[in-house]
């Protein structure tokens, strides 16, 4: 009889160390990393939370995980060290998914097409890439923006370029006429200029970026949260999400509305 009951009793305890630990497993947080000024992707508040387009993403992802997501600030640089480390559990900043990276690092399916914009004050006659020629144009130092402009600066033109370190510091410039065009992500500009006046986006640029969550390479929760992103799209979550940041319904046939594999190339 004493027998049984210790049985019984080893056995309950056995099922409630369990259960505690699958609860506690269950409840452990996606470790997130972000740069922190990049909005409407993600920028932190004064508060020192998190908000934007990526940070709902993976806030949603995460909650259909049965857990939440903690986001850590990180300058850009560092982001792929995380997650190439393992150190976090993925990587959100309006990223490119390119073969150079992919040797290093899992993306999850793109949900936006990314352009450069050609900033410019009100009025500018500079319509085009073209019309960078002869002109003093601006951008922010080792961005997918410079490196284009860099690549075509002899067929561009231009009078001058100038590094910045911020696109707060590139924006001033441009606004107090110190340049006179700002190359960037098209809708890190337009989201800028709804607060600054006299401040427009000249011309747009199609790229074909590819813009995706960066994970660890081969992490166990690609094809999870690949899944979870595709059921977004399925579900219109993620075209609310586009239109609450960006501003504008997201385009019947885009990214941000159709369901994709894991990419294992850029193209």
């Amino acid at each position: 009889m004493n027998l049984t009951r210790r049985a019984l009793g080893l056995m309950a305890g056995l099922t409630l160390a369990t259960g505690l630990a699958a609860t506690a497993h269950a409840q452990d947080a996606l470790k997130v990393a972000a740069y922190p000024a990049n909005p409407p992707w993600e920028n932190k508040t004064e508060a020192g939370t998190f908000e934007g387009f990526e940070v709902d993403i993976v806030n949603e992802i995460a909650a259909r995980m049965g857990t939440t997501a903690t986001i850590e600030d990180m300058d850009f640089k560092a982001l792929f060290v995380a997650s190439a480390s393992g150190r976090v559990d993925m990587v959100i900043s309006s990223l490119t998914i390119t073969n150079e990276r992919l040797e290093s690092q899992s993306f999850t399916q793109p949900y936006i097409e990314g352009a450069l914009g050609i900033g410019v004050k009100e009025g500018s006659d500079i319509t085009s890439p073209e019309g960078l020629k002869g002109k003093v144009v601006g951008s922010i130092a080792t961005s997918f923006p410079e490196q284009w402009l860099k690549e075509r600066e002899a067929e561009l033109g231009m009078a001058e370029y100038k590094s910045y370190d911020t696109t707060a510091n590139m924006l001033t410039d441009l606004q107090n006429g110190r340049i006179d065009a700002a190359v960037n992500d098209v809708v890190g500009l337009r989201y800028a200029f709804t607060q600054m006046q006299g401040l427009t986006v000249g011309a747009e640029i199609k790229t074909g970026e590819k813009f995706a969550i960066m994970m660890p390479k081969g992490s166990d929760k690609l094809e999870q949260v690949n899944q979870i992103i595709s059921d977004m799209k399925s579900d219109g979550t993620m075209a609310k999400l586009h239109e609450k940041w960006l501003g504008v319904a997201p385009a019947a046939d885009s990214w941000t509305v159709t369901p994709m594999p894991v990419p294992t190339s850029a193209d």
